[in-house]
């Protein structure tokens, strides 16, 4: 039995799969078990229960335990979050309507912006006011916020979100509103703005705080389960949760600010990514992620994931800025849509194919799933097209049904339009790659990114069935499938550093009035907090902390990220603050305004512990040819006719094997198809590289 310091575990629970991860010294075991959305901690469970019998080890043996899951978003997407009441300032009762007037399409009369997760009547308001720099221009009414709890009790409250009017430059309204609720109403969790998101825009601001409490209760609730469930099977390692931001936090920090944990399984697939594209020197990444529900896509330059301050959940329109709700919160920059395996296609109202993003989910699943499922989805128009095998799906644990899904394609799709099943299938297919395709373009177009000079590196169950497509559509030369692919963002969980960031408004100027000291007793508050986040991690001794500045030039009306010098911050290091920030500000706009004032608005810590450099991938061997094994019938929709395709076991593969498309690679918990247009080979890591024939 292994020594338990040297047993590692990590849990992602998707919308259709739940992936385990088990890194031991005789190696890596993976498992894939259907999401058990009713109660996710059995899936959970049971996952964690197979693998550890697969290894013959005990919960005991295993000393950490990192999980990531989407059931944040999911929770506001599908509106299952908790009845939430939003306190805010006497005459800002609307701020989730009123957002920032502007319009995310300035010519669509029809315009239709998402639901505010607090409905009106649920909304109060309260005499008081601060002014920007934190100085109390009315007191708070102690009697008018005792006298909303018979209305709170009578609205069935069971989250509160209290955002008060330049809350961020001073808390202590905020702070005594909920020491007054909570007096009254112990039982119901309070958010407040001055903790969830101490920064200033006071729509963006108050969007985070409802979206914290709105799903508090739900996580509060799935976590504490998780925790009794693991304590009663003799788990005593160390547990983490996954933020959005890339970094573990821990239990109760997740409890206290779920909102962080909304893309927490995507940001483990960019950590994924991120590490490999480190190991093959790949300097310019497209991370492609598609899992049953979603597909995930993220540039990555210089071996790290782009990062925002910014994400908008629940967008009215897929690809628009400004159409989903807010969230200021520290997130690995992506583009997420609904295409995944479980993606339901159908004809929309002009009889057009569309797929997603309404999913099937797990429950009741694809058509071939034989789970009650009966209408389409992406995974039952592979297995029509016969890129999946329907024995040993999903690590062995299913068998699909290819008459089901070849039927209910017929009666969505094939049966109107008069196609076959097989035509109706190569409709789902192409349909869904070119979304994806339309997705990475507009999300490389906003980065200012040519796409064609990148590498993708594709992972997740579904995304090694469809990258080859993609590819092609979007000019991407080489392609590559690394080892467990198809659980790569719960082996990113395990790569990812234990890490908290904090960020406060505090305006300041680069000029002769720059409040050094105040600037400084600021960041050491902020860095003593972020510290205190992560110093039960057993690693704290190797904690570092990085400090950073959202700067802009005066008058403009949005500030980039910059990284502070070390040292103090007093008049002699403006010199260096204004040289940062102008030599990324001339990275991203390629151009300085000289001598032009600068200001910061925003200040930022994160304390985080050493991430591991993985070593290079061994070198890969002369390439030589193999023969396939067996073959299986592909419908080539080109050609409206089946065509023998090679099929190979990646696991019999070994570094230097090559093969030309078109082909399948299976193996255990996905299968890549090598279009026509690539040749494949397996390099030193054991990862699949695809690269386009010279003659395509």
């Amino acid at each position: 039995m292994s020594p338990p310091s040297s047993v590692r575990l990590a849990a992602d629970i998707g919308g259709t799969f739940t992936d385990i991860v088990l890194e031991t010294p005789q190696g890596r075991r993976t498992r894939k078990v259907l999401t058990t959305p009713a109660a996710p901690e059995d899936g959970v469970m049971t996952g964690i229960g197979l693998v550890l019998a697969d290894a013959g080890l005990d919960f005991s043996d295993v000393a950490v335990f990192v999980h990531g899951t989407t059931l944040a978003t999911n929770a506001i997407i599908e509106r299952r979050g908790a009845r939430t009441m939003l306190v805010g300032t006497e005459g800002f009762r609307d701020i989730l309507e009123i957002g920032t007037e502007s319009r995310f399409d300035q010519y669509d009369i029809m315009i239709r912006k998402p639901e505010p997760l607090v409905a009106r009547p649920h909304r109060f308001a309260v005499p008081e006011r601060m002014d920007a720099r934190g100085r109390v221009q009315r007191p708070l009414d102690e009697a008018a916020v005792r006298a909303l709890v018979p209305h709170l009790r009578a609205a069935g409250a069971e989250a509160i979100a209290i955002a008060f009017l330049h809350a961020y430059a001073n808390p202590a309204h905020e702070r005594r509103a909920r020491d007054l609720l909570a007096e009254a109403l112990p039982e119901v969790p309070i958010s407040i703005s001055s903790a969830v998101c101490p920064e200033i825009r006071e729509y963006e601001r108050t969007s985070t705080t409802v979206a914290n409490a709105y799903v508090q209760p739900l996580m509060a609730g799935y976590l504490g389960r998780l925790r009794q469930a693991l304590d009663g099977r003799a788990f005593r390692g160390a547990l983490y949760l996954v933020t959005s931001g890339g970094g573990l936090t821990s239990l109760e920090a997740a409890r206290q600010f779920p909102v962080r944990l909304v893309e927490s399984g995507p940001a483990g697939g960019a950590i994924f990514a991120a590490q490999c594209a480190g190991q093959l020197s790949e300097g310019r990444v497209l991370s492609f992620d598609m899992g049953g529900t979603t597909a995930k896509i993220c540039l990555i330059e210089r071996g790290q994931p782009a990062s925002s301050r910014f994400f908008e959940v629940d967008r009215t329109a897929r690809f628009m800025k400004g159409s989903g709700l807010p969230l200021r919160i520290p997130v690995i920059e992506m583009v997420e849509i609904g295409a995944g395996g479980g993606s339901i296609a159908h004809l929309d109202a002009m009889r057009r194919v569309v797929v997603g993003p309404e999913s099937a989910s797990s429950v009741p699943g694809p058509a071939c799933y034989g789970l009650g499922g009966t209408r389409p989805a992406v995974t039952d128009a592979d297995l029509v097209l016969g890129l999946l095998q329907p024995e040993g799906f999903a690590g062995g644990g299913m068998t699909l049904r290819p008459e089901r899904a070849a039927a209910a394609l017929d009666a969505a799709i094939g049966g109107p339009l008069g196609l076959s099943p097989e035509m109706a299938a190569h409709a789902v297919y192409e349909i869904v790659c070119e979304t994806m395709a339309s997705a990475a373009r507009v999300h490389a177009a906003e980065r200012g990114a040519v796409i064609g000079t990148h590498t993708m590196i594709a992972f997740g169950g579904a995304a090694p069935l469809h990258a080859g497509r993609v590819a092609e559509k979007l000019g991407v030369r080489r392609l590559i499938v690394p080892a467990n692919a198809g659980v790569g963002s719960a082996v990113g969980f395990l790569a990812a550093p234990v890490s908290f960031e904090l960020v406060r408004s505090h305006p300041a100027r680069l000029d002769a009035q720059f409040d050094g000291a105040g600037v400084s007793a600021l960041l050491d508050q902020m860095t003593a907090t972020a510290r205190g986040m992560v110093q039960d991690d057993a690693r704290a001794a190797s904690l570092t902390v990085r400090r950073g500045a959202f700067m802009r030039y005066v008058g403009q009306g949005h500030e980039i990220a910059v990284t502070l010098p070390d040292g103090p911050l007093d008049q002699a290091a403006l010199p260096a603050m204004r040289a940062a920030f102008e030599a990324e500000y001339a990275r991203q706009f390629a151009r300085i305004i000289p001598g032009a004032p600068v200001e910061i608005l925003n200040w930022s810590v994160t304390v985080s512990t050493r991430a591991e450099q993985p070593a290079p991938f061994p070198p890969t061997p002369a390439r030589r040819s193999v023969a396939a094994a067996r073959t299986r019938l592909l419908f080539d929709g080109g050609r409206d006719r089946m065509m023998e395709l090679a099929v190979h076991a990646r696991a019999e593969m070994r570094p230097g094997d090559a093969v030309a498309g078109p082909a399948l690679i299976v193996e255990q918990e996905t299968t890549t198809y090598v279009p026509a247009r690539f040749d494949a080979h397996i390099d030193g890591g054991g990862n699949i590289v695809m690269d386009m024939k010279e003659t395509a």
